[in-house]
């Protein structure tokens, strides 16, 4: 009897058996690796969040944010931050939860991202962790450790800074004042480190650490924010920088009381051309440009420079909604309250219940320095895999075009006459141009004061809004504070 035919059934199914096998340990291990490891019902993703190295995160060549090993089971790695306090509001945190670009790039960082997995799927086949990919941030260093140190000598409150690459959206400098160091919550900090993210949540008052003042906290821009009316005047009610506009005593239709000027001498005597009265910041004429277009076409108008909305700067990363409204809702009883016209004239000058972030503001001054268009703001120009191959790269997109090109220009000639002959006269040291802003808050909160504005003055590179809260004026606490970032920024 030939027992070669049976016999090689047998075999033949007893391979075809083992590679059903082989493909099975295949698919559940490769295919579904990632689907099983994040299912809610697998408790040892949790505890794989600190047993694996993430990333680093880098801006201009230089380390900001590394992992490395505790020597103990759990954590096994912690996470190092260099400077924190300067940095935080671009890198944020992680210790598990996180926040800024550690939460917006969480996935790549841990190496858990479908982009690293799927491209190292031998290593996910033989169970060994993808290692996490290193994150590049638009952030100039040096000018950031400048931003921090001026803003903290500039106060004992709160002040904030951004600055924007005008030509692509990039945002070089996102600094705060007061910070919070990341170190103090890191992973190798244990419970002691949670319980210091809860102080650090729960902080009484207004100064948040945890919430930046650049992009995650607003305040009223004060007549920053007549650089918004002064383009929507012209867009909308035609006219131009030499249009004679009143500049004299408004009384305010609703209360019968006067808005007042800094001063009646000068362009705020009587009537000037809008480049005068927008040099030296009569209020009246803002006011009154105001009450002509309305509430609601002011709204709609800043809404086209990113009022009234939140944001995005990177994927699930946003910035605070600044707002112009036409209406709030008294917290208390739970009423509609609308902008009356007294209301409408205060928000023309940036006061009444408009706030924004100073990020915010570089973007309105990005929108006047590059033509009337303001680029996407963003913080990641890149990221690699740990063999440096390019997982993503930034493609700049436009946000919105605000205003007109002619519109544009007119504004930046006038943001010249700001410092040559106006309110800014204090900053023709350096090579700036931009408009002041003095906002009084409610309580026992001082001044915002703001310098908005770009650099070069001749040739705008960048766009930038720095706020500092006090006692005084924009011009000579906040312009100083603009003029010393934007020298560091243009050195690079």
């Amino acid at each position: 009897m030939n027992m070669d035919k049976p016999l090689r059934r047998v075999a033949i199914f007893g391979l075809l058996l083992f590679f059903g096998l082989m493909a099975q340990i295949n698919y559940v291990q490769g295919s579904q690796a990632e689907a099983l490891r994040t299912d809610d019902k697998n408790a040892r993703q949790y505890a794989d969040v600190f047993n694996n190295p993430r990333g680093q995160i880098i801006a201009g060549g230089q380390v900001l944010v590394t992992s490395k090993p505790t020597g103990k089971d759990n954590p096994k790695y912690g996470r190092e931050y260099t400077q924190g306090p300067i940095f935080s509001p671009a890198t944020g945190f992680f210790n598990g939860g996180a926040s800024k670009v550690e939460m917006a790039y969480n996935s790549l960082l841990g190496g858990k991202d479908k982009r690293i997995t799927q491209q190292r799927w031998f290593d996910t086949f033989i169970g060994k962790p993808a290692e996490g990919a290193n994150v590049e941030l638009t952030i100039i260093p040096e000018a950031q450790r400048v931003a921090y140190t001026r803003l903290k000598n500039s106060t004992t409150r709160r002040a904030g800074a951004a600055v924007i690459d005008i030509k692509t959206g990039a945002i070089v400098v996102l600094a705060s004042f007061p910070s919070f160091d990341p170190n103090e919550v890191a992973p190798q900090t244990g419970l002691k480190g949670g319980r210091r993210l809860e102080q650090l949540e729960n902080n009484p008052g207004v100064i948040k650490p945890l919430i930046d003042n650049a992009m995650s906290q607003t305040f009223p821009p004060g007549s920053s924010f007549k650089t918004v009316t002064a383009a929507l005047a012209m867009e909308q009610m035609g006219l131009s920088a030499s249009s004679t506009v009143p500049t004299g005593q408004l009384i305010l239709p609703e209360s019968g009381r006067p808005l007042p000027n800094s001063h009646d001498t000068g362009n705020c005597a009587g009537s000037a051309p809008l480049r005068g009265a927008y040099a030296e910041s009569c209020n009246t004429t803002f006011g009154k440009l105001a009450l002509d277009m309305g509430i609601q076409r002011l709204n709609q108008g800043a809404s086209k420079f990113g009022f009234n909305r939140n944001v995005e700067i990177e994927p699930d990363l946003f910035a605070a909604q600044s707002d112009v409204p036409v209406s709030i809702r008294n917290p208390q009883t739970g009423e509609t309250i609308p902008t009356g016209k007294d209301g409408t004239a205060r928000s023309g000058i940036g006061q009444e219940n408009v706030r924004a972030t100073p990020l915010q503001m570089a973007m309105v001054a990005s929108a006047v320095a590059n033509g009337g268009t303001i680029m996407k703001p963003y913080l990641v120009e890149r990221v690699r895999a740990k063999d440096q191959s390019e997982l993503y790269k930034v493609d700049p997109k436009e946000y919105s075009t605000p205003i007109k090109e002619d519109t544009a220009e007119q504004l930046q000639d006038m943001m010249r006459a700001v410092v040559s002959q106006g309110t800014g006269r204090n900053l023709q040291g350096f090579n700036i141009a931009g408009k002041t802003g003095t906002a009084e808050q409610d309580g026992p909160n001082p001044n915002s004061r703001w310098f908005v504005g770009f650099a070069p003055s001749d040739e705008p590179r960048y766009a930038f809004a720095v706020v500092t809260e006090g006692e005084g004026d924009g011009g000579p606490n906040a312009g100083p504070v603009a003029g010393a970032i934007m020298n560091a920024v243009l050195r690079k």
